[in-house]
């Protein structure tokens, strides 16, 4: 008892410190965009959802395509009569128990229904293609928002390294100015606007470290994740804002993206199903023509037969007299054993084989079959409308996209022409404020006009790397962050 409460310790600590040490290293990864979007894709519910569609649109096409096959069935009885009835192969009155089998196998193919079986098949497969798009779709849109959300997370980090920054230079400054408060060569008002100053970015400081925060959770929500404040985004080196090299145009990215982009293809695939539904449906209004063929046999226990193993029996018996002489005319008649035919010879000699063409000329049946012609057209019609409408807002998508990233390149521009102005601002302010000749108020609101410029700048850049992710991805190219 003492050795298995000493495994059952063991287990349990080798247990704990597994745990403890897979902790430890999700702790320490450093999720980079890639990290994100695959761990994403893999554990997204919708698309482990979609990929069932999947699996149930190839069991409809591999059942579709059987359909086209002759079917084959058998069946086999073993049955007790009891009471009198007409036995069906010796067709006599039979009076006692009699066990009767009887075995059968046929086959149907259907030569000619108006093409609805091959239809079905072509439908099916074209439906398993737009299965697949559909989850084409789920992990683009996915992508896209882990992209969205990973990029709010580094302009949160940069946002808070310059409230750090800002902060730092406070803190230095007041504490010079209270040097200097003591040795009395500065006002002590000129102390309380630097502390007041230090307060504020001390808040900043604590809003942007929970913005941070906030937006590490969304991002771990997002993934699917399971949330902890351990988690922590790869920071890097980010390419220099710059206009792209070659020019392209709203049209050149819709024309690449209506080729490529899955939400089309499935559209122009649903289209696609709904031609062939419609033909099946004119299938329904279609003579029927069809091969099949059976064979059949069966056994009887009142079936019989003479028993040539015992030898007849000769009997000479009188029929009567001769009409002259009134002598007896005496015959011979052959007395002969019988038995159950056998179960083997049963099955040969009541085989049956037949084989027949049957063609089945729809009339008249409630108007059934109009009616699934009218409904397959009215369905086609609403998926060109919903390939239209896809078609358009995947225009103004880009259309949208396009301007903001243009908008986005050009604020950032004038935010960084800002910027350089703002901090020649500062350094001038800084230095009239150092030899006394600058109020702390007016010292402060500079500082204030450098941050606001540096958070306008850096809004500007990640809408800029954000949007021409967008449009990158609708030229079919992978999500990345381009990097130094």
């Amino acid at each position: 008892m003492q050795a298995y409460h000493f495994k059952f310790r063991l287990t349990a600590c080798l247990l704990i410190a597994f745990l403890g040490i897979s902790a430890i290293c999700q702790a320490q990864k450093i999720w980079t965009l890639e990290d994100c979007i695959n761990y994403a894709l893999e554990n997204n519910l919708d698309i482990n959802k979609q990929l069932f569609t999947v699996e149930s649109s190839k069991e409809a096409l591999l059942q579709s395509g059987l359909n086209m096959l002759p079917n084959l069935n058998a069946n086999g009885t073993n049955v007790w009569n009891f009471g009198q009835t007409i036995d069906q192969y010796t067709n006599t009155f039979a009076t006692n128990t009699v066990r009767s089998n009887n075995f059968y196998i046929a086959s149907n193919v259907t030569l000619f229904s108006g093409l609805q079986k091959l239809n079905t098949f072509k439908e099916n497969k074209i439906n398993l293609m737009a299965s697949n798009y559909d989850v084409d779709v789920l992990k683009n849109s996915i992508s896209l928002s882990v992209a969205g959300f990973y990029l709010q997370i580094l302009f949160n980090l940069e946002l808070l390294d310059v409230a750090k920054e800002q902060l730092q230079i406070t803190t230095a400054q007041s504490e010079r100015i209270e040097k200097m408060v003591n040795a009395g060569a500065s006002a002590r008002g000129d102390l309380l606007n630097i502390l007041a100053q230090k307060a504020t970015e001390q808040l900043n400081v604590v809003d942007y470290e929970n913005q941070l925060y906030i937006s590490n959770i969304s991002l771990q929500q997002m993934i699917n994740l399971p949330v902890t404040r351990d988690f922590k985004v790869e920071k890097p080196l980010l390419k220099a804002v710059q206009p792209p090299k070659d020019k392209i145009t709203v049209d050149v990215i819709f024309e690449h993206a209506m080729k490529t982009r899955p939400e089309i293809r499935s559209a122009q695939l649903r289209v696609e199903s709904a031609q062939k539904r419609l033909a099946i449906a004119r299938g329904y209004v279609q003579p029927v023509l069809s091969l099949s063929g059976s064979w059949g046999t069966g056994y009887s226990g009142v079936a019989r037969q003479v028993d040539p193993n015992v030898p007849p029996k000769f009997l000479i018996d009188s029929v009567g007299f001769t009409k002259t002489s009134h002598e007896a005319v005496m015959v011979g008649q052959a007395s002969y054993s019988y038995r159950t035919k056998s179960f083997t010879d049963q099955l040969r000699d009541n085989s049956n084989q037949s084989v027949g063409f049957y063609l089945n000329i729809p009339i008249f049946n409630g108007w059934t079959g109009r009616s699934a012609i009218s409904q397959a057209k009215i369905q086609k019609s609403q998926l060109e409308l919903d390939l239209g409408i896809k078609t358009n807002d995947l225009r103004k998508a880009i259309e949208q996209a396009y301007a903001d990233a243009t908008s986005a390149l050009q604020k950032y521009s004038a935010s960084e022409e800002k910027v350089k102005a703002q901090t020649e601002a500062f350094k001038y302010a800084q230095q009239k404020f150092d030899v006394g000749v600058m109020t702390s108020f007016d010292y402060n609101q500079n500082k204030k006009d450098l941050t606001t410029a540096q958070s306008d700048l850096l809004q500007a850049k990640y809408n800029f790397i954000f949007k021409t992710t967008i449009l990158e991805f609708y030229m079919g190219n992978p999500i990345k962050i381009d990097r130094e």
